[in-house]
Order: structure tokens, then sequence, then C-alpha cells
């Protein structure tokens, strides 16, 4: 048994890549979130597909403060002009219902790479791969979306995928499923293990440089080394078009890599005092009241940086949190709940007041 579509999409992008006789091979678009799951599932399945001879003809991740989360419009109107083509995304679509349709419109042909909950609705996308879909008899749904671009990168190289290029995705599958703090159990655990363990012989540079990095001295095991990383690299920001993990993991050289960790680690201390801020003023405003979720915004809260100190409220008060940042028009918020709590289920009982 696979995910469901797994062969599928597996086959799509092949074709794409291999086209029959007398056509060229067709554009292939990855579209991914700007964490880190989504910038190691669009390395994975980038390096997939130039390993059977392909190429990505664009990359896109959307930027969370200008653009919010997901396929967005801004980003399709910046991709119009390689239509016709492939857009893969992946951490990202499930919910991007109108977009998916305005993309169909454009000429892609999407396919959808998540494993985020589904809304009542699936997008109309030519292939969805998402262990969470209603009809999907996959036993285990807690991948992160690096864990579902591992497996489908196992199915579309078959024999091409080398023992060395195996240990090479399952250290991205690895960081991206302690990263979005999935269940380690299960396939995760093999995940986690084995790619860890492969980590310290990594061929990547910008592995190599952040575990020889001197800022990481006082680590006492290499585990600890990557928690540090993966708090490092876990972020949003967008430079030049890439997020900080994405630049870093495709980094050619340990120098390059080097550059790009001093840049990191010194906006890193800038952000821990600023999630510091405003993990305080929530907690601040805890003490005035004791309802069963936490709901909270400002107008100053950085939708980079939400995320965490959602996180890090919820492990606290195990409570549901559901914090935003009040903008011009509309506001956008990032959620966390326990695990017994599901968010797209309260979400869909206040569904009239959101967007």
């Amino acid at each position: 048994m696979e995910i469901k579509n797994l062969k599928k999409a597996a086959n799509r992008i092949k074709k794409a890549v291999k086209p029959s006789a007398g056509k060229k091979q067709e554009r292939i678009i990855l579209y991914g979130d700007s964490d880190l799951d989504g910038a190691t599932s669009v390395i994975i399945l980038a390096e997939s597909i130039k390993t059977l001879g392909g190429k990505i003809s664009d990359f896109y991740f959307p930027d969370r403060e200008t653009e919010g989360y997901g396929i967005t419009e801004k980003a399709l109107k910046s991709l119009k002009k390689l239509a016709p083509g492939l857009l893969i995304s992946l951490d990202c679509g499930i919910g991007n219902l109108k977009e998916v349709d305005l993309a169909n419109k454009m000429g892609f042909e999407v396919i959808i790479v998540d494993h985020h909950e589904p809304l009542d609705k699936l997008p109309k996308a030519k292939i969805i791969v998402n262990p969470k879909q209603k009809s999907d008899p996959y036993p285990f749904k807690e991948f992160s979306c690096g864990g579902v671009a591992f497996k489908l990168a196992e199915v579309l190289l078959g024999d091409k995928m080398t023992e060395s290029l195996r240990k090479n995705f399952l250290e991205l599958a690895a960081l991206s499923t302690i990263a979005d703090m999935m269940p380690q159990e299960s396939e995760n655990k093999i995940f986690i293990e084995e790619g860890l363990a492969s980590l310290t012989s990594s061929w990547r540079p910008g592995i190599k440089a952040f575990l020889n990095s001197k800022e990481f001295d006082e680590c006492l095991s290499v585990n600890q080394k990557i928690y540090k990383i993966i708090s490092i690299l876990n972020v949003r920001e967008i430079e030049n078009v890439f997020p900080a993990s994405f630049r870093l993991f495709t980094s050619t050289s340990v120098p390059e890599a080097e550059i790009i960790i001093e840049e990191l680690l010194e906006k890193s201390k800038k952000r821990k005092q600023r999630i510091d801020e405003i993990t305080v003023y929530i907690e601040q405003k805890l003490k005035e009241k004791d309802e069963p979720i936490i709901f909270e915004g400002g107008d100053d809260f950085d939708l980079n940086l939400i995320s965490v100190v959602a996180s890090r409220i919820c492990n606290e008060y195990g409570k549901p949190v559901f914090l935003y940042k009040i903008m011009e028009k509309e506001s956008h918020g990032t959620v966390r709940t326990p695990k017994e709590v599901n968010s797209v289920s309260l979400m869909k009982n206040c569904s009239k007041y959101l967007i």
C-alpha cells in the first residue's frame, strides 16, 4: 500500500521530464512554503527531478509578510509567463481552492503535495498527494511534507535512488519532521533515526558548515546541535526570493555556507529578542483572564515569528492558541493546539468569521 496518487504524481512528473518523441520537456515550477519543511520538500523533489535529467524552470516561495500563506494570486501573476507548465506546490495548496482555479485558467497543470488537514472541499488540482485526504487508505497520516516528498522521491526515482541519495534525502526529511513537530513514531521514527545518523557525514556544504560552526562548540551532542540548527533555520524570511534554509542547503561550498550561517546567527539573536518580547506581552494579557482558548493579536506582531510564539505558549499553557497580526484590511494569523485538539474543526465551527 502507498499514499494515494503517489505513483500517479511520479508518472506525471516523469512525463514532463521525458516526453514522447518529438515533444519538448515541459516547464516545471516548484512552489514551496518558506519554512524549513517547505524548503526541504522543494529541495528533495528538485534534486530528484534533476537526477532524472529534468530541470526546474522556476522556484517560488511566498513572502508570508507581504503575500500571506500558500498559493497566492500575486505569485500566480508573477509565474503566468511560464504557463503552460506543471506547477507543483509543496507544504501548501490544500486550502487554496480559488487560487488553484486561477492557476488552471492560466494554463498550469497543478499537483499539490501537502500534509495539512484538508477543508470540506479539495482544490481542483490535477493530482493531490496528501495522506490526510479522506479517501486515502494509507495507515500513517502524520508525515511532514518533507516526509511525503521523500516517499514521492522513492517512487519517482526507483532504482535510480542510490544509497547515498537516499541518505541525503533522509537527512532533509528528518530535519523537516523535527522542525514541524510531527510525532516521532512509525515511519517518522525511521526518517529521524536514519537521517540524523548520516548528518555527521553529510556531503552538503551547508550541513557541514553548521555542524562545524564555533557557535555550537558548547553543544554536548550532535542531536543538541541539530535542534539548535532547526531553531535558527525554521523561519520564513525571504531574501533574494529564497528562504534561508533553501539557500543554505543548496549552497555549493563551505565558505559560501559559512557566510549564510553568520548572517543567520546575527538575525537569530534579534529574532529571539523579539519572540521573547511578544511572549511576555501575551503572558501579561493572560494574567488578566482565564479562558479556554488563547486569542491575541497586535498590529506590531511579526508574521514570521508568531508561529514560534504560538508553539511556546501552547506547550506552556496546554490550550489552543490563535495569534494574529492586525493588518489594514484583514488579519493574518497562526494556530497551535494540543495534540488532542483538531484546530481545523475549531476553525470550521467559526468559519463565518474567517476568510
